[in-house]
């Protein structure tokens, strides 16, 4: 078993910085969905604008164009979000294929719309100073940037919780998910709630392609991938809960990266074994939240 270990540390190590990345995607999508009731399909082309403004700003490999890509993506994920908000406000009473319908639609558009903007090639970028090199790991040298992503990951996973749970702002969104008729009683907004959660799970989306970017590049199609990788975490997690976005990100994180390093030619298969097994056992998911209700 150690011998094993030792021999796949690597792809360990690799399924925790994917699992990392998956998780900062996966959680606004999670809430977005599980709690105010909005099935975003355009996550995955926030997600690849957050790549591409990577690909724009980090010239040269420096910290001050990676902040400043982290600062674009933050802006435009907030103003996508809240643009998202109105868009679907309409058709909140009305099924929720309209909303994916609609959501979907945006998806394409954006997508294209990048692919004429940036053209269909492949775009890279090196990883900031300081953090593009490797560090021994049990005797294994592992990219520092990867061990930086399952860190920011795992920090992230804390401050969330502990938003959601332990602020007023948190018992204010937990309150209009559990009864939203009587939020509105005391003279609380539920359009503005639904605005924020929207405005920061979009944020999330553009920042995790930013950070994605020295892995992942920025490319046509990847948006699509990296949608549906967050769709199976959610839905192995839990719709609405934080421990479930985690703990299906870090779940997938491990099963991606082990299953095309030991049987390459069965990893899809796995995947969707695995989710098919949790489904299986947990129809609602592992740690399935509170879903709001209309």
């Amino acid at each position: 078993m150690i011998d094993w270990f030792d021999a796949n540390l690597v792809s360990i190590l690799n399924g925790l910085a994917i699992g990392s990345l998956l998780f900062i995607l996966a959680v606004g999508l999670s809430i977005v969905f599980g709690m105010m009731d909005v099935l975003n399909l355009a996550h995955g082309a926030f997600f690849l604008i957050g790549s591409y403004l990577a690909v724009t700003f980090v010239a040269g490999e420096s910290w001050a164009g990676f902040f400043t890509a982290i600062g674009v993506a933050a802006l435009v994920g907030l103003v996508a979000g809240g643009a998202l908000s109105g868009l679907t406000e309409p058709l909140a009473r009305r099924p929720i294929l309209d909303q994916a319908l609609l959501t979907l639609g945006i998806s394409l558009i954006v997508a294209e719309t990048l692919s004429i903007i940036y053209g269909n090639d492949v775009l890279s970028i090196g990883e900031p100073p300081g953090l593009d090199g490797s560090i021994a790991v049990a005797g294994n040298p592992y990219p520092t940037y990867r061990l930086m992503l399952i860190a920011v990951g795992l920090a992230l996973a804390l401050i969330v919780w502990l938003v959601v749970e332990k602020t007023s702002i948190g018992a204010l969104v937990r309150a209009s998910v559990a009864d939203r008729e009587m939020v509105s009683a005391i003279g609380i907004d539920n359009r503005k709630v639904k605005i924020a959660v929207l405005g920061v799970g979009s944020l999330l989306a553009t920042v995790a392609g930013v950070l994605a970017a020295p892995v992942y590049g920025a490319r046509p199609g990847l948006d699509k991938t990296i949608l549906l990788l967050a769709l199976v975490v959610i839905v192995i997690g839990g719709l609405g809960s934080i421990r479930g976005a985690l703990v299906g990100a870090l779940v997938i994180g491990q099963v991606e990266s082990l299953g095309r390093a030991l049987v390459p030619d069965l990893a899809s298969f796995i995947l969707f074994g695995t989710l098919a097994l949790v489904l299986i056992v947990r129809p609602r998911g592992l740690f399935a939240g509170k879903v709001a209700h209309s």
